[in-house]
């Protein structure tokens, strides 16, 4: 982990005419957004209006319990394709200035346990508590899934790459339905009966995040790298010079590909249910479909058109996404830095506007920390 100046990359690493991939910034500083107030905003803006559009946005904004899915579930999946996206054009930069594939794998072992140490800290790991002690996290899972996806790439071809991803799709869909659960048999999805929990609660150290569930666990890491690994294609096809391929095309590959993802996992999803807490074959499929969508419209408009304005209030946010998520959590109590600044405001205000007052500002003061970042080219290297 390093904190660095951006090195502007070059067009072949971006494919971007300008030398960078505007849209991948803008699509992770989207993402990122929606749990670094976001849906406090959301949340607000229902309150306030009572207008049915925020309410049902507001429904969105929450985990599903089990099975099903919601816009906030897309949060992190969307997040690990985006790491996979740009896998491509790490790579390829880096043979290209001459790094030995010995340096490359060391790299990617390095970031794979910086992440699994920073995700550890965001869970109090330093606190010592027993009752508390959570190795999985999020930021764990997204280090060893690039990690793995990454062993992938760098000793395969894309056409083995393709046969991986649906691979570990279909094997993980047989073990969880017929490896049969004590005392509940095999296929079973329950929290109390599913084959995951089973064995993150026989061979996972510390604690878990429910009960009988752990969503960052052991077995479930393997449909995760397939969701890297979707990400993976995505950036094989941003990068790929081919006449007639332009980059509307491009975009609207990715836009009829998710379209299609979106099918086979609802397909796959009438018996192997889309459920991010298991992280099912169907879940990688669904919400993968959704990221690839996104992907092709943040690239249309600010890598095809150009129309990037816009889009700078979520760079700022997506390029020190790990920063924020890390900062956020444990670090810098931006509630606290907020109320300094509009507690009396917010206090006077009418009752009916103090949730928007509190949401825009907390926005404000996270905003304007990674814009401060931003323009002294502070930027968290992992």
């Amino acid at each position: 982990m390093r904190v660095s100046p951006l090195r502007k990359k070059t067009p072949a690493e971006t494919g971007s005419n300008d030398g960078r991939l505007y849209s991948l910034d803008a699509l992770r500083g989207f993402d990122m957004i929606w749990i670094t107030g976001g849906q406090k905003l959301v949340f607000a803006l229902a309150t306030v209006t009572g207008w049915p559009l925020f309410t049902w946005m507001d429904s969105q904004m929450h985990h599903v319990e089990w099975n099903g899915f919601a816009f906030y579930d897309m949060i992190f999946p969307l997040f690990l394709f985006l790491a996979g996206v740009s896998m491509p054009y790490s790579f390829e930069a880096r043979k290209k200035r001459g790094d030995t594939m010995k340096k490359i794998y060391l790299h990617a072992l390095k970031r794979m346990l910086v992440l699994i140490v920073l995700g550890m800290l965001v869970n109090r790991i330093l606190e010592l508590n027993p009752e508390n002690l959570r190795f999985a996290s999020v930021l764990g899972r997204i280090g060893v899934a690039w990690f793995l996806a990454a062993l992938i790439v760098l000793n395969t071809g894309i056409k083995w790459q393709v046969v991986w991803f649906w691979g570990l799709l279909i094997i993980y869909c047989l073990l969880m339905m017929f490896v049969p659960v004590p005392g509940f048999g095999a296929g079973v999805f329950t929290p109390e009966g599913n084959l995951a929990g089973y064995i993150d609660r026989l061979f996972l150290p510390g604690t878990m995040y429910t009960e009988f569930n752990e969503p960052e666990g052991i077995l479930s890491t393997i449909p995760s790298v397939a969701t890297a690994l979707l990400g993976v294609f995505a950036g094989h096809l941003l990068r790929l010079e081919r006449s007639g391929l332009t980059g509307t095309r491009k975009a609207l590959t990715l836009i009829i590909a998710g379209i299609v993802s979106l099918l086979l996992g609802m397909l796959w999803g009438t018996f192997f249910p889309i459920n991010k807490n298991l992280w099912t074959s169907s879940f990688v499929l669904y919400a993968g479909g959704w990221s690839l969508i996104l992907l092709g419209l943040f690239y249309m408009v600010t890598d095809v058109w150009k129309i990037r304005k816009w889009a700078f209030f979520f760079m700022v946010i997506g390029m020190n996404s790990i920063t924020i998520y890390f900062l956020q959590h444990r670090i810098i109590k931006f509630d606290l830095i907020r109320d300094f600044f509009l507690k009396g405001i917010q206090d006077l205000s009418p009752a009916g506007i103090q949730p928007l007052i509190s949401a825009l500002g907390y926005i404000a003061v996270v905003w304007l920390f990674l814009w401060f970042l931003y323009k002294n080219k502070i930027f968290l290297k992992v």
